[in-house]
């Protein structure tokens, strides 16, 4: 039986106001793949994200993600994509004015968990994932920044998403924190969800193996990393 990829780009180009941002993309992600994403800034990392998950149209080419036509999808569907994507910004983007338990619940009253119990033993699950079991009762603002990166780890996983897109999850921690962090991301991809990371900390390479793709001269190109 083929194996059916989550991501399929064949010959994509990216524009944003007229500008060539990425030009015949040729991209695959299939379950539990963890890839970086690698480049200087401006070069289409952020752009070729948010062509996953509907926030950046794809100007010519052929994709799709989780079987949805990114050439042609309708608005109610980009919803319905999302629900089945994490993502993981740099700036955090949590609650401020509700604690960690309450900022997870919000997320999966949103996405239509209805029975109290199950959300209850979800967000447990997941902040143990993340190791901030412990962390539920706190703001956000009592926690470290490494903490509330784990924090939106938990938020990005609440629906077991099949991808996680971290977008430089690590920018604003330090090289121990953000290495941390890294390690999470990859023991989730070890339970089977794929994860696309962008970082400028080319120790991660190391680290923690995975594919690598740059975004160079207008161009996404694997690298060979062996």
């Amino acid at each position: 039986m083929d194996v059916q990829p989550l991501i399929d780009y064949k010959k994509v180009n990216i524009n944003q106001q007229g500008f060539d941002i990425l030009t015949e993309t040729n991209f695959q992600l299939y379950a539990g793949e963890f890839v970086y994403l690698i480049g200087k800034v401006g070069t289409g990392k952020s752009s070729f994200l948010k062509t996953i998950y509907g926030e950046l149209e794809i100007s010519d080419g052929e994709a799709t993600v989780l079987g949805y036509d990114m050439r042609k999808i309708k608005a109610k569907h980009i919803s319905e994509l999302r629900r089945q994507l994490g993502i993981v910004f740099q700036d955090f983007q949590l609650l401020i004015d509700r604690n960690v338990h309450d900022n997870l619940e919000f997320v999966l009253k949103a996405t239509g968990w209805k029975n109290e119990s199950e959300r209850e033993f979800r967000i447990q699950e997941a902040l143990s994932m993340v190791k901030m079991e412990n962390k539920g009762y706190k703001m956000p603002n009592e926690l470290s920044g490494g903490e509330q990166q784990r924090i939106v780890i938990a938020r990005a996983i609440l629906n077991k998403p099949q991808i996680i897109l971290a977008d430089e999850p690590t920018g604003n921690l330090d090289a121990e924190t953000g290495k941390k962090i890294v390690e999470v991301l990859k023991k989730i991809s070890e339970q089977g969800s794929a994860v696309i990371i962008t970082t400028h900390n080319l120790n991660h390479l190391n680290d923690f193996p995975g594919k690598v793709y740059r975004c160079e001269n207008h161009h996404l190109s694997r690298i060979d990393t062996h």
